[in-house]
């Protein structure tokens, strides 16, 4: 039995399952700061808590931590990023820059917003 999964718009397909990028400073949760957690747009699986978002100035939303467990990282197919999916699903969520001494963590998870979707505390 295979898992069920919300339905994709064309354009939330293009990122989660073709490992597409949205055009920065375009998404919804670039400027976006209100209590609660982000899930997995195809899955809903918790990935983030809002509490780790942070204005990086990069145009897309920026989390210096993930939810334990949630987030796996895959080598990038150019050979110099680390890709971040969603644990649970598989799905494209952006990639993950360490070293960058941005936040204490020194971490930011640079993810579409396409990828994730918000749930309000």
């Amino acid at each position: 039995m295979s898992a069920k999964y919300n339905e994709l718009t064309p354009q939330e397909a293009f990122v989660i399952l073709q490992k597409g990028t949205e055009r920065p400073f375009t998404g919804e949760y670039d400027n976006f700061y209100q209590n609660g957690t982000f899930v997995c747009c195809q899955c809903n699986a918790p990935l983030y808590h809002s509490s780790s978002k942070f204005d990086a100035g990069c145009g897309w939303p920026a989390f210096d931590d993930e939810i334990q467990g949630a987030v796996k990282r895959v080598p990038d197919k150019d050979g110099r990023r680390v890709e971040i999916i969603c644990q649970k699903c598989g799905g494209h969520l952006g990639h993950v820059f360490n070293g960058e001494r941005l936040t204490a963590k020194n971490t930011r998870h640079c993810v579409n917003s396409l990828s994730i979707r918000f749930i309000a505390e």
